[in-house]
């Protein structure tokens, strides 16, 4: 499908009929600016604004998709060749957003969960609510952009994500402790004895001496 030559053909056809590129995006309900685009060879209508924006141009979906007159010896052979072009130029459209999408996601899980860690206190519920959350929601949109490998290779390749994730959070959750001494958010297990606190995670544990007073200190076992 070729955009250049499909947006020459528009903008030749809007001139012929006289119309501003407003007037035209007023009639199919766009912007001037969307007009200019493709008027420029940059996007392509949506699907649902060919038979608009073809009506007003006063040709066929077929002849706007083929950026010329068609003639009726070809008018069969344009078409079959303008649905496929369409078909491939919809589905790299969806992927793109998937890829956009998916990549929005892991972004914002990402920064979720050190947003969670930095502002919240260690033992606080939130933080770890939020950090868990995060961590959905980078998964998701690392999902996303596994969808073009099979189911095997997605699987792993998710898995994998997630165990890195995983390690990620608990990296985080030791340089908390180690340089705000703060308790873990990730323990597994808790145990108190007198003044002493001691959270038990899957890599280390840290124990809390003298809580809640002047002297208390946290120390790092792994």
């Amino acid at each position: 499908m070729n955009q250049i030559k499909i947006g020459k053909f528009m903008s030749q056809l809007r001139k012929e009929k006289n119309m501003t590129q407003q007037v035209l995006a007023d009639k199919i309900g766009v912007s001037f600016k969307t007009i200019s685009k493709w008027e420029n060879g940059r996007g392509m209508p949506e699907l649902s604004l060919l038979k608009p924006l073809s009506d007003e141009l006063g040709v066929s979906i077929n002849e706007l998709l083929s950026g010329e007159r068609v003639e009726k010896e070809r008018y069969l052979d344009k078409l079959e060749e303008n649905m496929i072009d369409t078909i491939e130029y919809s589905d790299k459209r969806i992927k793109e957003k998937d890829k956009i999408l998916g990549i929005s996601l892991l972004v914002l899980g990402f920064l979720i969960v050190i947003t969670a860690i930095s502002i919240f206190p260690s033992e606080s519920s939130w933080s770890a609510f939020y950090s868990v959350l995060g961590s959905i929601i980078s998964l998701v949109g690392f999902s996303r952009l596994t969808k073009k490998l099979n189911y095997t290779k997605r699987l792993f390749a998710n898995f994998g994500f997630y165990i890195i994730f995983i390690v990620f959070l608990f990296t985080l959750d030791f340089v908390n402790v180690k340089l705000n001494n703060e308790a873990p958010r990730f323990s597994l297990k808790t145990t108190t004895q007198d003044t002493t606190i001691i959270y038990e995670t899957p890599f280390y544990n840290v124990y809390r001496f003298n809580r809640d007073t002047e002297n208390e200190k946290f120390v790092i076992q792994k």
